[in-house]
């Protein structure tokens, strides 16, 4: 599965001006260059694809799970910040229930939000359990990387 991935995003680096992509996923991390500056030119169009060894896990995969930063605010709670620029929505589709509402009571692991980066859906989570204060943003809304997206209440 992680294959057609790593396809998806050569064909997103062949038809766009980036010259580099470097992606982390399912315990590995990959790294898409067009033009290489070291090495041997693998030819006209084709880009290289490195895989960094030192970075791969024991071959177990994990599902696309992106960590969400927390920073402690005053007296409100704990803010849950974006790790990426993206898109922000509330529900796994435009035509669910929302992951979380004001005043939910969320655990450890529970599923805030969705960001959408480069056409995939990141699953953002609850690192602590609380309860949902304030939700920042509006569904669809552009994020960028450590915004607040969350106020939570530890409990």
């Amino acid at each position: 599965m992680w294959q057609d991935k790593l396809k998806e995003i050569i064909y997103l680096l062949e038809n766009s001006d980036v010259n580099e992509i470097d992606v982390n996923f399912w315990g590995r991390r990959f790294r898409v260059v067009k033009s290489p500056s070291i090495g041997v030119s693998p030819g006209p169009g084709t880009p290289a694809v490195t895989i960094d060894p030192s970075s791969q896990s024991s071959g177990k995969s994990e599902p696309v799970q992106a960590e969400s930063h927390s920073v402690e605010t005053s007296a409100g709670g704990e803010k849950i910040l974006s790790p990426m620029p993206g898109t922000f929505y509330t529900a796994p589709s435009p035509d669910a229930d929302s992951f979380v509402k004001v005043g939910d009571s969320v655990s450890e692991g529970d599923p805030l939000c969705i960001i959408e980066a480069m056409k995939i859906m990141n699953e953002i989570e609850a690192e602590t359990g609380g309860t949902i204060v304030e939700i920042l943003l509006e569904d669809g809304q552009a994020v960028e990387y450590n915004q607040p997206l969350f106020v939570i209440e530890s409990s």
